[in-house]
């Protein structure tokens, strides 16, 4: 049987953190930033946290369950 292959996306796009949540970036800051505000912008820079609702299938992606 071969191993089990994580998906190449998920790796790309999450991490683990130390207590087990999934970190994530926020998506709409690679282009066309003139209309939107500096607030905005400001707060799409951050990285925020996967909803519980949908770890169990980004973990089924990184194949850690």
């Amino acid at each position: 049987m071969p191993k089990m292959k994580t998906k190449s996306s998920a790796k790309k796009r999450f991490k683990i953190t130390g207590s087990g949540k999934i970190k994530r970036k926020h998506a709409f800051k690679s282009h066309i930033l003139t209309k939107k505000s500096k607030k905005r912008k400001l707060k799409l820079t951050h990285s925020g946290l996967v909803h519980e609702s949908d770890t169990k299938s980004i973990k089924e992606q990184l194949r850690l369950v």
